[in-house]
């Protein structure tokens, strides 16, 4: 295989996070093939495809996808978003949604059983969508990022998400599946007065342009609302006129906050370098198991309320050691009963990478204290004010990068729960956590990749994993949550 080489093969298999093992065939002079393999992402299992080859090592390459020449078994039904197959989001949903599930648990365990060493693990199933509607296929995302851009170069301008296998093409997301019909309606807004108004959008290249990106988030409970547009700094505009068009929108949902927020970064992220309230307030109201939590901009809070449910309430019961579940949360309230909780009462937990401090607030009712590591500040004052808010006293909440804060807190843990980026755990960090030596860890991970590394480690040092468990936080996509705990072996 060669460089620049178009091939066609066979999809194998897909491995987490969407990478298909295709089995090529190679022309080999006249007189046939031999049997190469790629990895080519945004396939599924079973296509035939044809790829050109970016990398090439012997029989071994990477792939980038030119054409779907055949589709694979599993494409049973048709896609509903009408931007299926532009949009690089959603790539599961011409897959039954059972076949959805089965496909991301295999992907888990196979990534699990590569590096466990141990005699065995309980695997407690993938929670997905559920009757009584605690998890949802569809109308699911609580948070957008849509960029400004346009769909083909020097193109008009278009508001929206990545096309599929490009970093500056942006597709229209009007009409997203995926979200609430309020966003269609908001994203509708913004984009048409910006094309109104003549207003550039910011190339990824040259650093040039004004619009950025639109943030929006909407609570599941509340309904609640907030917009934020995000602009570079170089043009100066009135923005009343988008305020009062966005005000005259018939939403189900309030808009409680419309926001203008400057980044001047030159990576495409959302971060704010100065931000303006046009409108109301910056932060909106959201409630999960009972509890009311205070969201700002940047706030991390799980895209997905309703599956953060049926998520926390399993992280609890790995936690207490409970691992009977119901159909739904106990009782949907924030405690769980006297009587399940017992020998618990005394324990002090950590809570590392805690975001707003949803996971300690759900465990402090039943601890003697948790604290709270995270190194965003703005989440870590909107974790203390939800805390507060909550009537709970036995919190304590720190900013600062978890390798260099536990070597400042001076009580030990009784026990730690690791909500980590994606990426995982710093070595360095992973190192001085394992040191604290806890009989017990759940760990939470939006990358299973990230988390089988960090399991090799946990290996090396005694620790075993005890159970594991999966919560379909993002049906159609190719994304999963994993759920783990981990016991120190003498």
């Amino acid at each position: 295989m060669k460089k620049g080489q178009i091939l066609e093969g066979v999809v194998e298999r897909v491995d987490f996070p969407n990478k298909g093992i295709v089995r090529a065939e190679v022309p080999q002079g006249e007189d046939g093939f031999s049997v190469g393999y790629a990895v080519v992402k945004g396939v599924l299992p079973g296509q035939r495809i044809s790829f050109s080859v970016k990398k090439a090592r012997k029989n071994k390459c990477e792939g980038r996808l030119r054409e779907i020449l055949e589709s694979g078994p599993l494409e049973m039904r048709e896609a509903r978003c009408m931007h299926f197959g532009t949009c690089g989001g959603c790539n599961y949903q011409k897959i039954p949604y059972e076949k959805q599930l089965e496909l991301k648990k295999s992907q888990v365990l196979r990534l699990i059983d590569e590096v466990y060493q141990g005699d065995g693990y309980q695997y407690d199933g993938i929670l997905g969508v559920s009757e009584n509607g605690s998890l949802r296929e569809w109308r699911y995302r609580n948070k957008m990022e849509f960029s400004f851009g346009d769909a083909v170069k020097d193109g008009p301008l278009t508001l929206g998400l990545h096309r599929k296998g490009s970093f500056h093409d942006i597709v229209d997301a009007e009409g997203c599946e995926i979200v609430h019909e309020d966003y269609s309606k908001v994203l509708a807004c913004v984009r048409d007065y910006a094309k109104e108004h003549q207003l550039s959008y910011y190339h990824k290249r040259d650093h040039v342009g004004l619009l950025r990106h639109l943030l929006v988030r909407r609570a599941e409970a509340t309904g609640e609302m907030l917009v934020a547009l995000v602009t570079s700094s170089q043009q100066q505009i009135d923005y009343s006129e988008l305020v009062e068009k966005l005000l005259a929108l018939e939403l189900e949902g309030e808009l409680v906050g419309i926001l203008h927020i400057i980044n001047d970064s030159l990576g495409d992220v959302v971060q704010s370098d100065e931000t303006e309230i046009l409108y109301g307030r910056d932060w909106f109201e959201d409630t999960v198991l009972g509890l009311n939590f205070k969201i700002s901009p940047f706030s991390f809070f799980q895209t997905n309320t309703k599956g953060a449910e049926v998520l926390y309430e399993r992280v609890r019961r790995y936690v207490l050691g409970r691992y009977e579940y119901s159909a739904s949360p106990d009782n949907g309230q924030g405690a769980l009963r006297g009587e399940e909780v017992s020998g618990f009462w005394d324990k002090t937990v950590f809570d590392l990478y805690s975001g707003t401090g949803t996971i300690a607030q759900l465990i402090a009712p039943v601890a003697k204290k948790v604290i709270g590591v995270e190194i965003v500040e703005e989440a870590v004052e909107a974790a203390k004010e939800n805390a507060r808010r909550n009537g709970l006293n036995n919190c304590e909440f720190i900013a600062g990068d978890v390798l260099k804060v536990i070597d400042e807190i001076r009580e030990k843990p009784d026990y730690i729960i690791l909500d980590p980026p994606r990426e995982g755990i710093h070595p360095k960090a992973l190192t001085k956590i394992i040191d604290y030596g806890v009989e017990n860890i759940v760990y939470i991970s939006c990358k299973p990749t990230s988390f089988a590394r960090d399991l090799a480690v946990f290996q090396e040092h005694g620790y075993m994993l005890e159970r594991i468990s999966n919560v379909d936080l993002f049906p159609e996509t190719v994304h999963i949550e994993t759920i783990c705990k981990l016991s120190r072996q003498n």
